[in-house]
């Protein structure tokens, strides 16, 4: 067996009456970790190879961590902290980045994003939708749909409320992690498996979906929406939209560049270039048929919004008394054209 593994971590996590797992937390999980980790946890896990998740016991989590005393110090520390779990344990073996076949698989696999450690459209998540149970996320953690009625009755039958925060297959990021240096003033609003670089800043209306995120620093004030990458320096204004590849994007990976700025209410289905700027409330779609202006708002052609897809330092605008789209370069005429034709 080869101890060559893209992911390993050890986790532990929730289980409905029936026993299937409704999630998973993984305090550290490792990328590409070290052979001889590996072959210690193969070793006393009984891992054969290929992706796999292993239920272990308390005692096998104790007799991990000694093994891994003079391997790794903080995989051993953790374990020794799981050797006192009161829920289940389970290991997570990546031999590969496949697609996800577990519950416990498509957890790291989110957990890799949100630690920072695989950056958005850098791992495989095929698949993942149905590996993730909806349940409800609750003051006691997450809880089966079909237990839910029961569990809120034994609460309240000790004098107690099950809060239910919400129903869906993902979590709150900030319950499974806070990555450093950010401010997020809703935490309900990012999902685990988003990624939030250092420097970034979430307002309350600001919303990040799973492998989406930002490399920060920025300011989120408006959605980004599944698969959107948001470059550094970038802000997206109050209830501004990014349209992913779940939300009508089709195939098209959506991103916004370095330094961009999106309008309030405004949005856009095409990838910004470096420098870019949307005028609040305008909202371009891949199809839309846009004036192009260059530096003296002169006008080179009408195009649609996708050939301006990655090209940096644009404008986006709609004229106030005709109200058609305009885009304004800081490029010539001769100089845009070339541009154009570049990206035929």
């Amino acid at each position: 067996m080869s101890t060559t593994l893209f992911s390993i971590a050890f986790g532990v996590g929730t289980q409905n009456r029936q026993g299937n797992w409704l999630e998973v937390f993984y305090a550290q999980p490792l990328l590409n970790p070290a052979a001889e980790l590996v072959a210690k946890a193969a070793e006393k896990l009984g891992y054969q190879g290929g992706n796999q998740a292993i239920a272990f016991t308390t005692a096998q989590a104790a007799d991990l961590a000694e093994a891994l005393k003079g391997v790794d110090s903080a995989q051993a520390a953790l374990l020794t902290r799981l050797a006192e779990s009161h829920n289940p344990l389970v290991a997570t073996f990546l031999a590969e980045d496949g697609a996800p076949s577990s519950t416990p698989e498509a957890y790291l696999k989110l957990h890799l994003l949100s630690h920072r450690l695989v950056k958005p459209h850098g791992l495989s998540l095929a698949g993942i939708f149905p590996l993730l149970p909806n349940v409800a996320w609750t003051s006691q953690g997450a809880v089966d749909l079909g237990e839910l009625a029961e569990r809120q009755l034994e609460a309240r039958l000790k004098g107690e409320l099950l809060e239910v925060f919400s129903v869906d297959k993902f979590p709150k990021m900030t319950d499974y992690v806070v990555p450093a240096g950010v401010r997020i003033a809703d935490s309900a609003r990012v999902r685990l498996g988003a990624y939030i670089g250092e420097g970034t800043t979430v307002m309350h209306e600001g919303f990040v979906n799973f492998n989406a995120g930002t490399e920060g620093p920025g300011m989120i004030e408006g959605r980004v929406s599944a698969g959107v990458f948001v470059g550094k320096g970038s802000d997206l204004g109050g209830g501004c939209s990014t349209m992913g590849t779940l939300s009508g994007g089709g195939n098209i990976i959506i991103s916004v560049g370095e330094g961009c700025l999106i309008g309030a209410n405004a949005g856009i289905g095409i990838p910004l270039g470096d420098r870019n700027t949307v005028e609040a409330g305008l909202y371009i779609t891949a199809g839309t048929k846009v004036n192009l202006l260059d530096e003296g708002n002169a006008l080179v052609k009408v195009v649609k919004a996708r050939e301006l897809a990655g090209q940096a330092d644009l404008l986006f605008r709609r004229n106030s008394l005709t109200g058609a789209v305009e885009c304004k370069t800081h490029k010539s005429a001769i100089e845009l054209n070339e541009a154009l034709h570049a990206h035929n």
